[in-house]
């Protein structure tokens, strides 16, 4: 792709596609047909245009949904529209997975092969549906098929995600799904009726905090959420005042529940103190983490807490614009979130003045495209921009430069959640839930070979074998072999860790990690070195190419995997273990943000802990 306006025209369609994003174009200097006599000596656009490069990832994605892919005519009239060089377009539009460049078939279906999904049948599914519809990215009847990462389905794994493109696109995700259910998709592309609801096993249960109105009260009502409570924790932060509310996060010891477990309220009161301006609110909802789907049920399930909490973050941090930037794979969850920002601006609790407030504060919502490395926060302002989501180098951290460089607040959907109830019952009350160290109550998705997954929210300091018991134990009473905790970055424990206790000081003093709350058990019909292989794979494949540490580490851990799986180790199996630790000591050591340092996690454990690639165990 060339830095230059190439001669390619795009369609009709194209066209209409792009506009209804960016609206109509103003002259022929920025996509509009030329006339002579308005456009000889006047260019419209320019700077303003200029401006709206954030809107570069929408408008790639309404071609995507209209067409069902990208023509060079489309990048053309998308570069020539926002005053993008075409190469930079290109390469925004080519490094997500649901945008294609390459001519694709209307109707796709995204069938999850990763662990969860695997720990169910899904290969046995996918074997089933190659032989029907024959092998993936075929096109075949105006359809085709692909295999997918996480879905963020495990709780109605084996999953798919259903993308039909027209003028009335259709996006679903469909959980529970079999060979017979993925060929009929396929070739019909019209999904069921009603999509999966959140798999909350303890709907309804007493003393909930982050589920109590998930399964309960309707998520599409504003009446309803306030019948249930809602917005009486932004009424008392007005009441408190911005370092009333911050003090209230400092005292709660809430620490960040995406996986860093940063202290919440250090975050806010550094964000607040920030003389630049404006402040940009984020909320992180890219959770694409394999076995994790938590965010996910509480954005369909309680979307206004997730507004109002972020209205409370924004009043106590002055933060003037916000973002949620959701997977793309999440069409029900957007659904529902615009439906809850969409009512909660007619109401006047967002918009010029809250609540009547000397207070502006609006959301808007950016959809991924399908990239698990914009679940790190720094790349996450890259998509949002119009760039490519590739992290940034730290410092400069967020707090200062974040954002359109600007100072930044960005917390994850449950972390968000937890502030309504902090600042109505006061953090002193919120930490004495928990431990000493982990303050409050956490959601563990539990997935795999267990009989309700779920998600299930239990105050830090549970026992692991809590935890299965409260998902009814491993499938049909089997043997228990192995748990991976926090995801594929996380790491593996054994069938005799099981006492372990959830909370931040138990997992450090085990040495592992709770990441972002996965439980995933395998029983003893699971293929651990294939669930490894699977994982090894998932960072092959989602490393963003940026440094070489994982860009290359992540290639050569798979290779030696599948070399000592295949008993083809070269020099041994020792010799390439040692290779391994090598390669993730490297990665750890270097790459540049969390994917590339946490890519040899899983591999460690499986291979320190489980001794599942034991010397004296191979041949």
């Amino acid at each position: 792709m060339d830095l230059h306006l190439g001669s390619a025209e795009p369609t009709k369609e194209e066209r209409a596609a792009v506009d209804a994003v960016l609206g109509a174009p103003a002259s022929g200097w920025d996509g509009g047909d030329r006339i002579a006599a308005r456009d000889g000596r006047v260019a419209g656009g320019g700077p303003t245009s200029a401006g709206d490069r954030h809107r570069l990832l929408p408008a790639l994605q309404a071609v995507q949904a209209r067409v069902g892919w990208i023509s060079e005519g489309a990048l053309r009239y998308v570069s020539e529209r926002l005053r993008v060089p075409p190469a930079e377009t290109f390469g925004v539009a080519t490094f997500y997975a649901l945008l294609s460049v390459e001519p694709r078939a209307k109707r796709v279906l995204h069938v999850c092969d990763d662990i969860a999904c695997r720990a169910r049948g899904a290969e046995g599914m996918i074997a089933a549906l190659e032989r029907t519809a024959g092998p993936a990215g075929e096109e075949k009847g105006g359809a085709t098929w692909m295999r997918s990462p996480c879905l963020g389905m495990c709780d109605h794994a084996p999953a798919a995600f259903l993308q039909v493109a027209g003028a009335a696109p259709v996006e679903r995700s469909i959980g529970g799904v079999d060979s017979t259910k993925l060929a009929a998709l396929r070739a019909s592309g019209r999904p069921p009726a009603d999509p999966a609801m959140p798999a909350v096993p303890q709907a309804g249960a007493p003393g909930l905090r982050l589920l109590a109105r998930c399964g309960s009260v309707d998520p599409s009502s504003l009446a309803a959420y306030q019948a249930s409570g809602g917005y009486a924790a932004l009424r008392r932060a007005f009441e408190l005042g911005p370092e009333g509310v911050i003090r209230e996060v400092t005292d709660s010891k809430l620490m960040g529940r995406g996986g860093a477990a940063f202290p919440t309220g250090r975050k806010w009161d550094a964000v607040a103190r920030q003389p630049a301006r404006p402040h940009f609110l984020v909320c992180n909802a890219d959770e694409s983490e394999p076995g994790t789907f938590k965010d996910r049920v509480l954005m369909e399930g309680d979307p206004f807490a997730i507004v109002e909490a972020m209205t409370i973050a924004a009043f106590a941090t002055g933060c003037e614009r916000g973002v949620i930037y959701v997977r793309g794979e999440y069409p029900l969850a957007i659904a529902r979130l615009q439906g809850a920002i969409d009512q909660a601006r007619a109401r006047g609790w967002l918009g010029a003045r809250v609540m009547g407030q000397p207070f502006a504060f609006d959301i808007e919502i950016t959809k991924g495209g399908g990239a698990y490395i914009c679940g790190e926060e720094t790349a996450i302002f890259n998509s949002i921009e119009g760039l490519r989501g590739e992290p940034r180098n730290k410092p400069p951290f967020p707090v200062a430069s974040g954002l359109f460089r600007k100072p930044t607040l960005i917390n994850n959907v449950e972390t968000l959640a937890n502030i309504p109830g902090i600042i109505l019952g006061g953090g002193p009350a919120f930490a004495a839930t928990g431990t000493p160290d982990s303050a409050g109550t956490r959601l563990f998705c539990l997935s795999g070979c267990v009989e309700r997954p779920g998600v299930y929210e239990a105050p830090f300091g549970v026992t692991l074998r809590e935890m299965l018991a409260m998902a009814g134990g491993v499938c049909g009473a089997r043997p228990l072999r192995a748990v991976l905790l926090g995801g594929a970055a996380g790491m593996f424990v054994r069938p005799d860790e099981l006492d372990l206790p959830l909370s931040f000081e138990g997992a450090r003093a085990a040495k592992v990690t709770l990441g972002s709350g996965v439980i995933m058990a395998f029983d003893d019909r699971v293929d651990l070195a294939d669930i490894v292989l699977r994982i090894a794979a998932f960072f092959r494949d989602e490393s963003c190419g940026q440094c070489v540490p994982c860009r290359v580490g992540t290639v050569r851990q798979e290779e030696a995997l599948h070399r000592i799986v295949r008993g083809r180790a070269r020099g041994g199996v020792r010799t390439e273990l040692a290779l391994l630790e090598e390669i993730g000591e490297a990665m750890r050591d270097a790459s540049i943000c969390g994917l590339g340092q946490t890519a040899y996690s899983a591999v460690e454990s499986a291979v320190k802990r489980l001794r599942l690639f034991a010397p004296e165990a191979a041949t």
